[in-house]
């Protein structure tokens, strides 16, 4: 049985399993991440799966939607999550850290509203108990301390809750991201693509050579086409058909990638994206390091 998850507090630490329907109100970043790697841990697999998992969970009959996201193992309590814009994006600012929050919100193990106003505390509540999150500071992490023990919280917000609209995590998780080119290329593709999107530092968002990029690098690295590329990349969540042919355009301008056709016995030939010598010649580590010298150039 997964541990269950829970965040540190002063003198131990608070199971979130002891709340019956959780929520979580006006978490800062550091509290909200805490939750988030307390259910990572609980359930890697399915939060933060590797490449092994990804492959297994291929086969996992009791995935569903177009996602591809596991069922929410029966062990994880859902949690309500009512945060601002601003604390969702700060946790998620790097592809890995956003495709965490992206995993839990398609398996539905976290709720996701916005919160549009800020509150006094932050509170964790349930239908029988709750309390307030109180930050202190620890001797290695930031901790927090339980205050209180009021059955009311949850109840008090239950209007909130009701009239707050969805938080859309736009990054895809790591799941998604492979089902969409397992399905279209196989497995060699998928596991190239997750593998691109994971350097060593956290991949930010003002990275140029960005996760829509690297996973197009990827597919023209194996030669696939370019209409079947766009279209992976559309499944995995990672943008438009149109995005990608922007992109394509601008590493053809950059000397990484060549186009040739591929003719068929009936219809009209397709377009197959090959990587030039720039890109084509570095191992998969170094590709990234390659494309922005290319496109600094």
């Amino acid at each position: 049985m997964p541990p269950e998850p829970a965040i540190p507090i002063a003198g131990g630490s608070l199971s979130l399993e002891s709340f019956a329907d959780p929520l979580l109100v006006d978490p800062e970043p550091p509290l909200l991440s805490a939750v988030v790697e307390a259910y990572r841990e609980a359930a890697p697999d399915l939060v933060d799966p590797d490449v092994a998992a990804l492959r297994a969970l291929d086969g996992d009959e009791s995935s569903g939607g177009e996602s591809g996201a596991s069922t929410t193992p029966p062990e994880l309590p859902r949690i309500s999550v009512l945060a601002t814009p601003a604390a969702f994006g700060s946790i998620a600012g790097g592809f890995r850290a956003a495709s965490r929050l992206a995993a839990l919100a398609d398996a539905d193990a976290f709720d996701l509203l916005t919160l549009a106003e800020p509150q006094p505390n932050a509170l964790l509540a349930g239908d029988e108990t709750g309390c307030v999150l109180v930050g202190v500071a620890g001797e290695e992490d930031a901790r927090w301390r339980r205050v209180g023990d009021d059955p009311t919280l949850r109840d008090r917000y239950e209007g909130t809750v009701a009239n707050a609209d969805p938080y859309r995590v736009r990054t895809p998780s790591r799941r998604r991201v492979y089902a969409a080119f397992e399905d279209r290329f196989g497995e060699a593709v998928a596991v190239d693509v997750v593998r691109l999107l994971d350097p060593g530092p956290p991949l930010p968002a003002s990275d140029p050579v960005g996760p829509r990029l690297r996973a197009y690098v990827v597919g023209a690295r194996h030669g696939a086409h370019d209409r079947t590329l766009r279209r992976a990349c559309e499944d995995a969540g990672l943008g438009s058909p149109s995005t990608f042919t922007r992109i394509k355009r601008r590493l053809i301008d950059a000397g990484l990638v060549e186009t040739e056709r591929v003719a068929r016995p009936v219809g009209r030939p397709r377009e197959r994206v090959v990587a030039a010598a720039p890109l084509s010649g570095p191992p998969l580590s170094r590709v990234a390091d390659a494309v922005r010298e290319s496109l600094d150039g």
